[in-house]
């Protein structure tokens, strides 16, 4: 077309060649959002200009505003320097070198917001039925919102009373427990799911979305009962990707609304979200006298430096200081 320029950054080829290569990485679709987001960004705030014509000076200015203007935290700057290496390294095979003078976003150190075990009742109490028993077993078990929802029939194992997380935080595998306390509804929820798999298979679906190639590798394994999410979706959805109809777990956007409607009625005064039930489990563990590197392998952390966090909120404080004032 006249006019029109070749090196059109936001042209679907290059855009294009970022997708199929975060595909090709085995990267999760919120990655392939968050750093085709970036990349963009990085685009418009440089006039457009192509990525092939700038380089660490324009990297550099792009970081440094986001820390300096857009008062981003430094884990969100750290997200959009990944997505930068990602494409000069990976899509135009130019590499970044030393980006000097970079000023990063400032490191801050939040203690976690937990709930009392009291509150966790209470918080449970206005939950509605459907949806306590994910809950029950994300404090339960210390896993993360989205381990919760993408828990397969096969990663329960009932005998040993265990849960295998699949593709953790840092794609890390690890093994939590199955609270006694939750067996019995989870294997009703089983059979309900069951029930919707074996209707899905009888339309002629039933495919679940497999990681890395093993769809390729096992073509049966989509349809088979154990691969299959313990938390459905009540509706069948189109994979984005591949473009088969199938039937993908519970949306995240559910659960975090049901949660904040069960904590505004519950009058909690608490700034709370899914991810307290995971504070909360690693501090009541703590409380009851688990020892730290129990409860860092139970979360999956890779230094137990980021489980001590949580000696700092327990009740009798980090040295078991008693205030002065109470002895009055």
């Amino acid at each position: 077309m006249p006019g029109s320029n070749p090196l059109q950054p936001e042209s679907p080829k290059l855009l294009d060649q970022v997708r199929r290569l975060i595909r090709a990485h085995h990267l999760s679709r919120r990655t392939e959002k968050s750093y085709l987001g970036w990349i963009r960004r990085f685009i418009l705030f440089h006039g457009k200009r192509h990525p092939k014509e700038m380089a660490e000076a324009e990297i550099n200015t792009f970081l440094t505003h986001l820390a300096n203007e857009r008062r981003v935290s430094r884990s969100t700057q750290t997200q959009a320097l990944c997505a930068l290496i990602f494409l000069y390294k990976k899509v135009l095979d130019q590499p970044i070198g030393e980006l000097e003078g970079l000023i990063r976003a400032k490191a801050k150190r939040k203690l976690p917001v937990v709930l009392s075990r009291k509150e966790i009742q209470l918080l449970f109490r206005h939950i509605p039925e459907e949806h306590l028993l994910f809950f029950r077993l994300l404090y339960g078990t210390g896993m993360r919102l989205l381990e919760g929802l993408r828990l397969r029939v096969k990663d329960i194992d009932f005998a040993y009373q265990q849960i295998v997380v699949r593709d953790g935080k840092g794609f890390k595998d690890r093994i939590t427990m199955l609270p006694e306390a939750i067996v019995p509804d989870l294997r009703d929820q089983l059979q309900r799911a069951r029930a919707l798999h074996q209707k899905d298979l009888a339309a002629g679906h039933g495919r679940v979305h497999l990681p890395y190639a093993l769809a390729k590798k096992y073509p049966n394994a989509p349809r088979e009962w154990c691969w299959q999410y313990a938390f459905p979706s009540a509706s069948l959805s189109t994979d984005p990707r591949s473009g088969r109809i199938g039937r993908h777990y519970v949306h995240e956007r559910t659960m975090q609304r049901a949660f904040k409607n069960a904590l505004r009625r519950s009058a909690i005064p608490k700034k709370a979200s899914c991810h307290t039930l995971r504070h909360s489990f690693a501090t009541h563990l703590l409380q009851s006298g688990y020892d730290i590197r129990t409860v860092q392998e139970l979360l999956g952390h890779k230094n137990v430096k980021t489980t001590m966090i949580y000696t700092h909120v327990l009740n009798r404080g980090g040295q078991g200081v008693r205030s002065p004032l109470d002895s009055l």
